[in-house]
């Protein structure tokens, strides 16, 4: 097994309650990280990385994300939520088959590797391209198959998650997980719901799901079922019976928020994505008050239009502060570990990542602090939170490869894949403008 020695960074572990920085070594061997300390020999090490002027810190952990959407960035802006699905994004999935949907993740995934993502939850279809295209590129994924049960296909759809468990989970060098996805409880009928829950206790699996991300949904749940998107689920024992992974929970009553109350997962905070479509707030902090796990997603590309997740950390800590008009309503430290830890715990994989300890996976970003808008460091935490962004990643690390070195990607041609996702998006929206 091979050892990269990383010298003489400014470390930031995100393994304590309170900033722990301090300027150390860390020696990688295999795919775990082996000692963090200071003055390391460079002895028996294959390569070492010079991590002067940089942060080294875990990789940013992605909680929800539509991987292939990046296909329809920039597609259909500016629409209602329910109008924007229903009269334009709907109709184009239907044009996408399966090697759109390979690059349009190859091309999410070179832009989450350059700005800091080493692991993404993703929510989609054609998950085998999917699964193919993260075992390629190198990051580090749990899928889901996105489950609608708006027709008679249970069975297949069921199935479909099956499969997506039989071929990938564990696989690509342990890099990728599976969840079971049904969409949202407003697509969910009880009966089908009632499966998938089934379907989870025999995968022994976590369950991935949207949650009241907006007033209409919350309005069609009561009229359909009497009750909020919340209540239907902790009526039907979700909450009680599984590791569950809440998408968006915008719109919560306070009967709502305490429902959640020792939710066993978390909640995926996607502050950009439900900004632009103007759904609303999510109450993160009454949530983290009471112990719920809050980390953070970007939602795919056609919505948030961007997945640099340095931009949802500013976002969240920014609609927290101006909701509460509190500026101490959440720090920058607490903020840093929503993208980080917590989206392990909410993941369910905070025995491996989301922290810089031995025996963990090695899962690391550099971050260059050497530039103007980065200067001077009085606080390391506020610059990572509110003023730095994806582009001042300099390496990223994921299972102990690096996969993204001075700013150049090692694991993914960029300019191929986006020639290729050029050509799909043509056929796709018929609006892709050629400037080369």
């Amino acid at each position: 097994m091979g050892k990269i020695l990383i010298k003489g960074g400014l470390v930031l572990s995100m393994a304590t309650d309170k900033p722990d920085l301090r300027i150390t070594d860390v020696l990688i061997k295999g795919n775990q990280i082996e000692q963090i300390m200071k003055d390391i020999p460079e002895d028996g090490v294959d390569k070492v990385i010079d991590a002067s002027g940089k942060v080294v810190m875990p990789g940013l952990i992605n909680c929800h994300n539509h991987a292939a959407m990046v296909l329809l960035r920039g597609y259909c802006d500016d629409l209602r939520l329910m109008e924007w699905l229903s009269e334009k994004i709907w109709p184009a999935e239907d044009r996408l088959n399966g090697d759109d949907i390979y690059w349009g993740t190859m091309l999410a995934a070179a832009e989450m590797l350059k700005s800091g993502t080493t692991t993404f939850a993703d929510m989609y279809f054609f998950m085998d391209e999917v699964a193919t295209a993260v075992n390629d590129s190198g990051i580090r994924a749990s899928l889901c198959q996105g489950l609608l049960f708006i027709d008679e296909n249970v069975e297949r759809r069921l199935n479909a998650t099956q499969q997506l468990f039989e071929n990938w989970h564990g696989k690509a060098d342990g890099r990728i997980t599976a969840m079971v996805g049904p969409h949202a409880p407003y697509t969910c009928p009880p009966e089908s719901l009632k499966l998938v829950m089934d379907l989870a206790k025999d995968l022994n699996s976590a369950i991935h799901i949207h949650l009241a991300e907006t007033t209409e949904e919350v309005n069609q749940m009561f009229k359909m079922y009497g009750k909020s998107p919340t209540k239907y689920l902790s009526d039907l024992g979700l909450f009680e019976e599984f590791h569950v992974l809440l998408v968006h929970a915008v719109n919560l009553s306070r009967d709502d928020i305490y429902l959640l109350k020792g939710l066993q997962g978390g909640i995926s905070h996607n502050p950009v994505s439900n900004q632009k479509l103007g759904c609303g707030i999510t109450p993160v902090k009454e949530l983290r008050d009471l112990g719920v796990t809050v980390a953070l997603g970007t939602d795919g590309a056609g919505s948030a239009t961007t997945l640099d997740l340095f931009e949802e950390i500013k976002s969240a800590a920014w609609l927290q502060k101006n909701r509460l008009f509190d500026p101490t309503a959440i720090t920058s430290y607490e903020v840093l570990k929503m993208a980080t830890i917590e989206g392990a715990k909410a993941l369910g994989l905070a025995n491996e990542i989301g922290s810089l300890e031995v025996s963990k996976k090695a899962d690391i970003i550099l971050i260059d602090i050497e530039k103007p808008h980065l200067y001077p460091h009085n606080d390391i935490c506020a610059l990572l939170a509110y003023s730095v962004n994806g582009a001042d990643v300099d390496t990223s690390i994921i299972n102990g490869q690096v996969v993204m070195e001075n700013r150049t990607l090692l694991s993914v041609n960029e300019r191929e894949v986006m020639m290729k996702v050029r050509e799909s998006a043509r056929r796709i929206t018929g609006q892709t403008v050629d400037i080369l």
